[in-house]
């Protein structure tokens, strides 16, 4: 994903760059193109992949919501009394 954002590449350019066979690479395509992530074009005798940046904005987007909502409830945790804090000493008063 890193490469492709970077500019479009056919199969052989990533493999080139990456330490993975040719194959493995043409798979993971195959993926992230089933998902929506990337795109490919025939130029030739080539096919070009580049990265649809509308879906990877969403993707970002839901990171971003989840994350928002786990640093929540996270603090939520954190900003309620504790036991200790509410309960009364010997003589009855909240400590």
């Amino acid at each position: 994903m890193e490469s492709l954002a970077r500019k479009p590449q056919a199969v052989g350019e990533l493999a080139a760059t990456l330490p993975i066979s040719r194959p493995a690479v043409s798979q993971h395509l195959k993926l992230l193109k089933g998902s929506g992530l990337v795109t490919d074009e025939a130029i030739g005798t080539r096919r070009v992949y580049r990265v649809v940046p509308d879906a990877v904005r969403a993707i970002r987007e839901y990171l971003d919501l989840m994350w928002d909502r786990a640093l929540s409830a996270y603090a939520a945790v954190f900003d309620e009394p504790g036991e200790d804090e509410t309960k009364g000493d010997d003589n009855g008063r909240t400590r």
